[in-house]
């Protein structure tokens, strides 16, 4: 079996934690699965994993293999793409991690298309509100919504969206419509602890005004979900990105209410780990999402 293979197999071994999940991925038995691992490390002289109750673990040469494992795979790929040309159909593995709520409403539902034109092309999704560590977790370009704290990262900005005060219309039935910034004291909140207003401090700003109000409530969130929960049910109002109630907002289960007035925008970006070039299909999908986010 060639080196690259041998890569190839080692690294999807690592990524999917066990034999018999990287024997599924690669649509080959599990034997050969171990033999090709066990191949390699005879070849090199070291053990590269650590069998154990929970899985199968690199040990500290094989998280060196492993990471320049990738970046060998990914060179390799990249030269095949460049040597068929600009039009070649991108091929391998891609990881992309991206937050629970913006994956199912904005990014899933668009996959099947890009897919369709990459038939050689595998896509791992993987939908997660924290900020993971994309290193650790094999990620090759991360989806990340509002202030980016790490200066280190590598990233692109490729959308930005409003920030909005909404609520249901049933729930500004009961309670009523709020005309200014400061009315929202007067009524109940949803903050969203995990957003950069975490603390319920917003900026509201409008032509030589200006107006900061704490929103006050007694349910908080920590994730998406939790708060489109709380507000679909009538609970409250809450300061969210368009993108979080695109849906309800088209339909109109969902109103925005002081249209007057701005709030600082959130800004959509692709992240991609540290140290690491990206690679031609991370660029491709990130290229393919900028255009599929900006409105027409």
């Amino acid at each position: 079996m060639d080196r690259l293979t041998l890569m190839e197999i080692f690294v999807c071994v690592v990524e999917a934690g066990s034999f018999s999940a990287a024997a599924r991925r690669l649509n080959t038995g599990q034997p050969a699965v171990s033999k090709a691992v066990a191949q390699l490390e005879t070849r090199l002289g070291t053990r590269l994993l650590s069998r154990t109750t929970r899985g199968l673990t690199p040990t500290d040469a094989g998280h060196r293999y492993y990471e320049g494992a990738r970046k060998t795979i990914s060179q390799a790929d990249e030269t095949e793409l460049d040597t068929r040309g600009a039009g070649a159909s991108l091929r391998g593995r891609l990881r992309v991690c991206a937050g629970l709520t913006f994956g199912r409403l904005h990014v899933v539902p668009k996959l099947g298309a890009w897919l369709q034109a990459h038939p050689e092309l595998e896509l791992d999704m993987v939908l997660d509100d924290r900020h993971i560590d994309l290193l650790e977790h094999g990620i090759d370009v991360a989806l990340r919504m509002g202030t980016l704290n790490d200066s280190s990262m590598t990233a692109r900005r490729i959308a930005q969206g409003r920030r909005l005060v909404v609520g249901t219309p049933a729930y500004f039935a009961q309670h009523g419509v709020p005309q200014a910034p400061a009315d929202l004291l007067g009524h109940a909140a949803v903050p969203y602890v995990q957003d950069a207003g975490g603390s319920g401090a917003w900026v509201f700003e409008r032509v030589g005004e200006r107006q900061q109000v704490t929103l006050q409530g007694r349910l908080r969130v920590s994730a998406a979900e939790g708060l489109r929960a709380a507000v679909l049910s009538d609970q409250g109002l809450a300061v969210a990105s368009e993108w979080m109630f695109a849906p309800e907002l088209a339909s109109g289960a969902v109103q925005a209410v002081l249209s007057d007035w701005t709030l600082p925008a959130m800004d959509v970006w692709a992240v991609y780990p540290s140290g690491r070039l990206a690679s031609a299909k991370a660029r491709a999908f990130v290229d393919f999402m900028q255009a599929s986010l900006t409105p027409a």
